[in-house]
């Protein structure tokens, strides 16, 4: 994860405007607070729009993201929040598919860093969401605006997997399967 590394890729920089929606679940107020200190720290530093959504709890954060990503106009998404271990298996509910939800639109093309704090004991959260220490969220900031910065160096998606619309006229070729020795347009 960004920010816990002694490699610094430093803060990629951009020609166009970006635009980036934090989207925090504030359930522990103060480590909320110290998150949101540290990721704007990181986005403003770099030039960055951004944007604030509240959703109720971690479980939440990938939906809203997701949504987000259909319906706006946001270039990238830094997940916020914090999980400390209970008495219960919630915990690991919330952790496992927390994180996997986040994988999962990541590997859709959404830029999204994961700065979800998932500890035992509420100072381990306070460790990583200081700014000055380990700053999960500063690192998540960064990790965001990185794979935006990817996504803009190799360009627009060029389309998407599977079937196509057929071509416009009469006079259009519909390629098909066969083999080398069939034919291979109808």
């Amino acid at each position: 994860m960004a920010g816990h590394s002694d490699n610094d890729l430093g803060l990629p920089s951009f020609d166009k405007p970006v635009k980036v929606a934090i989207v925090i679940a504030p359930y522990y107020t103060s480590i909320a607070e110290a998150q949101l200190a540290a990721a704007r720290g990181v986005l403003e530093k770099a030039g960055v729009v951004h944007e604030t959504i509240e959703v109720p709890g971690s479980l939440e954060i990938p939906a809203a993201i997701g949504i987000a990503h259909r319906l706006s106009n946001f270039d990238g998404y830094v997940a916020l929040g914090c999980v400390i271990r209970g008495a219960t298996s919630h915990y690991d509910v919330v952790v496992n598919e927390s994180a996997r939800a986040l994988t999962l639109l990541g590997l859709q093309g959404v830029c999204v860093g994961n700065g979800i704090i998932t500890v035992e004991n509420r100072e381990q959260a306070e460790e990583r969401a200081d700014g000055a220490r380990l700053n999960t969220a500063g690192g998540a900031a960064e990790a965001a605006l990185h794979l935006i910065a990817l996504t803009r160096r190799f360009g627009q998606p060029k389309g998407g997997v599977g079937f196509k619309p057929r071509p416009a006229g009469d006079d259009a070729i519909i390629e098909i399967a066969g083999d080398q020795e069939g034919p291979s347009q109808a």
